[in-house]
């Protein structure tokens, strides 16, 4: 049976460095599953640009690939400093001032977010992305707060400030993330990410405006902040309120500290898995390759660590964006997709898929157990709205799976799911067989030698039952 199938997907971004025609061409045709839009920069005219070739190149390779819309938030940066850098040395004691001001070289730094209005005297207030430590002393003012620094160090304008203990009050959707909302939901996202989540309200929150705006698109919850890992429960009740999570790495460590990334990440996934959910590990994967045209092992090493924990997908980031290399980024974590996948099986679950349907379960969990034990060539699913290939795929089978629906909607949300290859077929007699005879024919599968025949566990349900999947066949094709 052939291995080009692979199981978990490939989600990059799209920045400067892959604007062009060409660029996205290649990443679709490299391995490229979907595409996050970072709705931090750039324009609409270019998102429609973007929007419309990823679309055409997914449809000329004849695959579905899902496009994220990733909201910016409550993203809290430095305004502009004076030439581009300011010193700051331990024990200087700074004013950040989000009223309209030009700082002149002094210690009064603006900020792009009224910080006076959230942050309490004692809180740790992280500049730079983590590199000046500093702790709030005073409010200033109704628009200011000071601060003190715990270290030497230098700001540059329009970086990142980390609030890892203040409570944002679900303040999580801004005035810039409503317009975005509403232009997503006439592009038809396949999945909305939400920055800056802290508990399982913020996401009931942005589900209801999505509804307002006629979106139906899958909430990604973005889990980067202290909060929103605080405990068990709080993670739990996110899983279970989203439609999936990003583990967000690059904030999260600045926000709760790096040595809590990798367990955080296993949990995550783990709690992913238990309710079919989406899982998709971000940040610095392959973050050397933004520079050298080869990864580092570690960064190897961390991509299989996601694979073998059993996560949905692997996300690139800078690699893809800003990176000198991202088409070759693409490759070198394909290959190491497929090698983990086909040298070692996924780590197992402490407890059992408990996704929302009790029958998707049980068919689920029946149909991967019986492929494996027959080991069958292919797991093919009939599904309306996904929800069976969902299921499905939170049992982790180690067996290539086709999905076929009739909704290029859902074909475009399961491009994400694991082990999922969607095709958007009309539901008609025999459209598995021929399915599965076109792959064949273009070598997505091949027998092995002396082998006469593809063995295939079809999955489906009744075309008249709303959500009535009860069917599982074994099919010799």
């Amino acid at each position: 049976m052939s291995k080009l199938f692979k199981r978990t997907k490939i989600l990059a971004t799209v920045g400067p460095s892959v604007f062009g025609e060409e660029k996205l061409k290649e990443m679709v045709y490299a391995g490229v599953n979907g595409f996050r839009l970072n709705f931090s920069h750039g324009s609409y005219d270019e998102r429609d640009e973007q929007i419309n070739l990823i679309r055409r190149f997914a449809a000329e390779r004849g695959k579905s690939v899902a496009i994220l819309q990733d909201l910016q938030g409550p993203k809290i940066r430095l305004g502009d400093v004076k030439d581009n850098h300011f010193d700051i040395k331990e024990g200087d004691e700074l004013i950040l001032e989000s009223a309209p001001i030009v700082h002149d070289g002094g210690m009064t730094l603006p900020v792009q977010y009224n910080l006076a209005e959230k942050v309490q005297v004692g809180e740790p207030v992280l500049l730079f992305d983590g590199k000046i430590e500093a702790e709030m002393i005073e409010k200033v003012s109704d628009s200011a707060i000071k601060i003190r620094a715990k270290n030497d160090g230098y700001v540059m304008s329009r970086k990142g400030i980390n609030l890892p203990d203040t409570d944002m009050g679900g303040d999580v959707i801004t005035e810039k993330d409503l317009a975005d909302i509403e232009y997503g939901a006439s592009r038809d996202f396949d999945y909305v990410a939400m920055s800056f989540v802290q508990n399982a309200n913020d996401i009931e929150k942005l589900r209801q405006v999505m509804v307002s705006y006629g979106s139906t698109a899958r909430i990604i919850a973005k889990i980067e902040t202290k909060r929103a890992v605080m405990d068990d429960e709080t993670m739990e009740a996110i899983v279970r309120a989203a439609d999936g999570v990003m583990v967000a790495r690059g904030d999260l460590a600045y926000e709760a500290g790096a040595e809590i990334v990798p367990i955080v990440q296993r949990k995550l996934i783990a709690l992913c898995r238990q309710y079919a959910k989406i899982c998709i590990v971000a940040t610095q994967m392959m973050g050397s390759m933004v520079e050298n045209p080869r990864p580092t092992r570690a960064e190897v090493s961390d991509v299989a660590t996601a694979v073998l924990l059993g996560a949905d997908a692997v996300m690139l980031s800078d690699e893809t964006a800003n990176g000198k290399y991202p088409i070759e980024a693409v490759k070198e974590m394909k290959k190491v997709i497929l090698y983990t996948q086909s040298h070692s099986k996924i780590l197992p679950l402490s407890k059992e898929v408990t996704g929302e349907y009790k029958n998707y379960d049980a068919i689920s969990q029946a149909a991967v157990r019986l492929a494996e034990k027959i080991e069958a060539d292919l797991i093919a699913v009939g599904t309306s709205s996904g929800a069976t290939a969902d299921a499905i795929a939170a049992q982790r089978p180690n067996i290539p799976m086709v999905s076929v629906t009739s909704n290029p909607r859902v074909a475009g949300q399961l491009a994400l799911t694991y082990a999922n290859s969607a095709y958007v077929r009309p539901f008609a007699e025999g459209y598995v067989v021929d399915l599965v005879q076109e792959l064949k024919a273009n070598g997505y599968l091949k027998m092995q030698e002396g082998q006469k025949e593809l063995t295939v566990v079809f999955v489906s349900g009744l075309r008249d039952e709303e959500g009535g999947t009860n069917r599982i066949e074994v099919r010799k094709i």
